[in-house]
């Protein structure tokens, strides 16, 4: 395969499976990616994201760029070195840090200005500065600048949204010139369908006029601007809709979700990519996911039990500890306790994905997704 080729390796319904290159290896879809803000995932040593099976890790422009510095880290040799991970990477722009500075945040038709969470420092960022930012930091995969709209808004301000998310992409795509490096158009437009369609009628030509004259095209798509508060029915609504107008070519991102019931269905209206927080963030709160739903490892009823998490789980956490052991860590706050559930979290959504894609590849994805459906879990997340 060619750099940042995309293949269909299967079909179920509107389930895909596809095959990614990058230039550091290719990442197979359904598929779960780790956030590692800060260039670590909280808790989590690179040799265990191997151990987990994980394929690609997102890593925070806004962040980085903020501490320890993009130049800092294109001086490491890029975002790869600097971590020590050599698996592929992406970068989200920082688009949804910025914008949940709403109070601080300045928007123009040039860009964004808004305040540092690190020192108060203005700072102002172009489309251009933006891409120089994730040229220099390195990852994989890029995501343009865009602007996310937060629920409930009203119609006028998603539309502005929209309009800034569009321009900006122009230009992101325009300045965007790392050859090992691909970026990633964002659709915006909120809970509106028609906003939505709109989006992603321009990401289109947008790239048609940047082929017309010699440029590049986007290397995939991702779908902003959902889980900001809505309902998960509310977002259902439109999810499916707005996946099946993005190419069939490439792959589509939703931003930003990693609630393993919210995986499935959208895994089935067309979705092949996700990330989110969620996993290792209610793991350093002290709760596991399990096959039966949620786990409250504070709860007094698991102080005597020496069975496992989960007993249908085969990860590290599953296999070597029992419920009695990590609710005493989590009771004592010992680091251990957040880093053998957040172990157990990665591993029970990189499983999940991976099932589902083995679901897709044996055209059984319905199957699949009603089994989920109707178990257990499915009520609980």
């Amino acid at each position: 395969m060619a750099l940042f080729d995309c293949t269909l390796d299967g079909a179920s319904g509107n389930a895909r499976a596809l095959t990614y290159q990058t230039a550091h290896g290719s990442f197979a879809t359904p598929m779960f990616m780790p956030v590692g803000t800060h260039a670590t995932v909280k808790g989590i040593t690179v040799e265990q994201l191997y151990a987990l099976g994980s394929q690609v890790v997102l890593a925070n422009t806004y962040h980085l760029a903020m501490r320890p510095g993009a130049d800092l880290i294109a001086e490491a040799g890029g975002i790869h070195r600097f971590m020590n991970y050599d698996g592929p990477m992406l970068t989200d722009s920082g688009g949804f840090q910025v914008f949940s500075l709403a109070d601080t945040v300045k928007l123009a038709d040039d860009g964004v200005t808004f305040q540092s969470i690190y020192d108060g420092a203005k700072v102002h960022w172009t489309p251009e500065e933006n891409m120089a930012i994730q040229q220099k930091i390195g990852a994989d995969i890029a995501m343009q600048l865009d602007q996310c709209a937060p629920y409930p808004a009203t119609r006028e301000f998603v539309a502005q949204a929209v309009d800034y998310s569009s321009a900006w992409a122009k230009r992101c795509l325009a300045a965007h010139e790392r050859p090992d490096q691909t970026l990633f158009g964002i659709v915006q437009g909120g809970m509106h369908l028609d906003l939505r369609l709109e989006s992603v009628r321009r990401l289109r030509a947008i790239e048609e006029e940047s082929l017309a004259s010699g440029g590049r095209r986007f290397g995939g798509f991702g779908i902003g601007g959902y889980s900001v508060g809505e309902s998960h029915e509310v977002m259902f609504e439109t999810l499916g809709r707005v996946a099946r107008a993005l190419p069939q070519d490439r792959p589509r991102y939703l931003m930003g979700v990693g609630n393993p019931t919210t995986l499935v269905r959208a895994i089935g209206e067309g979705v092949d990519m996700f990330d989110c927080v969620l996993p290792t963030r209610t793991a350093r709160m002290g709760t596991a996911f399990s096959s039966a739903g949620r786990m409250n490892m504070r709860n007094a009823q698991y102080a005597r039990d020496f069975g496992p998490l989960d007993p249908a789980c085969s990860c590290p956490t599953c296999r070597d500890h029992s419920r009695a052991y990590v609710r005493h860590l989590v009771k004592q706050n010992e680091m251990l306790g957040g880093i053998l559930l957040s172990i157990h979290n990665l591993h029970f959504l990189l499983d999940l994905t991976r099932r589902a894609r083995e679901a897709v590849l044996a055209d059984a994805y319905d199957e699949f997704e009603a089994a989920w459906m109707s178990s257990p879990a499915a009520q609980d997340y």
